[in-house]
């Protein structure tokens, strides 16, 4: 499948069928956490939230070759620990709708940011500086993951 913005924003009410509390098939965070944690994904890629690289320079390339490549991310990856915990953080949003809604206006400020700023780049603490196109391959293969880990796909 072609990594695009409308994979991205079609796979949100995927989410709407699972209950807050339901856990995945791997992995910690129950789906309420997990739609957090995809919005807040979305707002370190428009600069909202950040982190610092957390891997060694000479890793970078072969992160963006992995991202640039077919290959998915694989069960339980981890992301850096400053970046996620061991253990899921609490949720934030009162609500699973509520969670919902914040992950939609996440996902609708990514594409008004990068219409607005079309050259611009923002960190990724394991992948580096990345553009748009570079975004939108790591968000589509992230939210890949997560509709797996709650078999919606």
């Amino acid at each position: 499948m072609e990594p695009t913005l409308n994979f991205i924003t079609d796979a949100v009410p995927k989410f709407n069928t699972l209950l807050p509390q339901t856990m995945g098939i791997w992995g910690k965070m129950n789906a309420q956490q997990t739609v957090e944690h995809l919005a807040d994904f979305f707002k370190l890629s428009i600069g909202e939230i950040e982190f610092p690289l957390s891997v060694p320079e000479e890793h970078l390339p072969k992160m963006k070759e992995f991202l640039y490549s077919e290959k998915m991310f694989r069960e339980n990856t981890k992301a850096p620990l400053n970046v996620m915990p061991e253990e899921p953080v609490a949720e934030k949003q009162p609500s699973y709708e509520a969670a919902i809604f914040a992950l939609e206006s996440a996902i609708h400020n990514f594409t008004v940011h990068f219409e607005e700023n079309e050259t611009t780049t923002t960190l990724h603490p394991a992948f580096g500086w990345l553009n748009r196109e570079g975004w939108i391959l790591l968000h589509y293969k992230h939210i890949h993951h997560h509709l797996r880990q709650f078999n919606l796909i």
